[in-house]
């Protein structure tokens, strides 16, 4: 598995790159087959924040955290991040969508190990609401407008150029953001 570091106002020592690396080495045993990960790790307003993401064939898992020292922050992030690929191996478990057992084998030796409890491996996300929009033609800076008005931190427009449904929303970093389909 190919580990990518970036480094954003702040270095990474040699030492503490190979911790990172063989940590994140081991989320093998949750998936069959990662193809590649990355750890971005940026020093802001005097924390670290540590993001870390995987791809195994195509589902993308992020998890960030932010801490004082940052082999803490990373540590914290992987262990977000292992819960997150847990959760989802039970969702496709439980749904039955699982259609090739070798991306992402299961490993109870690696539940016993983070000390997950059995009682949260059927937990599923149930949606609760469904709401339908109007959606209106405008640009990103109209939509940015739209969602501050109605106090979301996030709101769904159609592009005025291209038609296409995107998304805008609130960064932890109070900047805006912007998803768009790809073609």
């Amino acid at each position: 598995m190919e580990v990518r570091f970036v480094a954003r106002g702040t270095e990474i020592d040699a030492g503490l790159k190979g911790y990172m690396e063989g940590k994140v080495s081991k989320l093998d045993k949750f998936f069959g087959k990662i193809l590649n990960s990355q750890v971005v790790v940026s020093f802001h307003k005097g924390k670290y924040n540590v993001e870390t993401t995987a791809n195994a064939n195509g589902v993308i898992l992020r998890a960030e955290e932010n801490a004082q020292d940052q082999r803490r922050a990373f540590d914290q992030a992987l262990k977000n991040l292992e819960r997150q690929i847990k959760r989802h191996n039970e969702y496709l478990k439980n749904k039955s969508q699982l259609n090739n057992a070798a991306n992402f084998s299961f490993s109870i030796e690696g539940l016993i190990e983070t000390g997950e409890s059995k009682e949260n491996w059927n937990t599923a996300p149930v949606v609760e609401k469904v709401k339908k929009i109007p959606l209106y033609p405008m640009d990103a800076k109209e939509a940015i407008m739209q969602m501050e008005l109605v106090g979301h931190s996030f709101f769904m427009f159609q592009n005025g150029e291209t038609g296409d449904i995107n998304v805008v929303y609130k960064r932890k970093d109070g900047n805006y953001g912007q998803l768009t389909p790809v073609r």
